[in-house]
């Protein structure tokens, strides 16, 4: 008798897909629109002072921050390591009268804000030594012209043209 003819086994496929390896998985570009590339900020173009020039600007840079240094030495000494009796110049201990405190009170007010400002021409001046060091002092910060020397003569750390300056100051 002949054997019967068996018909191949049915295969199953699973339910569930086999998980693919990281291999084979390709990166997917997100569907985000592309984003317009902000310029770089534009550097200004270098000062057409000469070297000499500069040294002479930076030497003078320096003397006025030591003297700039040294007021506000001298104002904090003012304001803070003296005590009541000290700063009014009374000898006695009696008590002190209201008006006195008042006045001493509005004197290192007065001497704070004199620091205070002291400190910002410090800054300042360090600003302009830094601009020194990357060729670009001399030039306006918003126009880019130069600043004429007159100006930089009386004020050596000034960042803006007398016109951009007093458009400035109206704003």
């Amino acid at each position: 008798m002949p054997k019967p003819i068996r018909k191949p086994a049915k295969t199953v496929t699973p339910a569930v897909k086999p998980h693919k390896t990281v291999a084979s998985v390709k990166p997917v570009k997100p569907a985000v629109r592309p984003v317009a590339e902000k310029p770089l900020p534009e550097e200004p173009p270098k000062s057409t002072l000469t070297r000499g020039e500069m040294g002479l600007y930076r030497t003078l840079l320096k003397v006025k921050r030591g003297e700039r240094a040294g007021d506000v030495e001298q104002l904090e000494g003012e304001a803070f390591r003296k005590n009541r009796q000290d700063a009014a110049g009374d000898l006695s201990t009696m008590p002190i009268h209201m008006a006195d405190l008042g006045t001493d009170n509005f004197e290192q007010d007065v001497t704070l804000g004199l620091i205070e400002t002291e400190e910002e021409e410090v800054r300042e001046i360090d600003a302009a030594l830094e601009r020194i060091t990357k060729r670009t002092f001399g030039r306006c910060e918003r126009c880019h012209k130069m600043i004429a020397k007159s100006r930089l003569k009386v004020l050596p750390y000034a960042r803006l043209c007398i016109d951009c300056k007093k458009s400035q100051e109206s704003e």
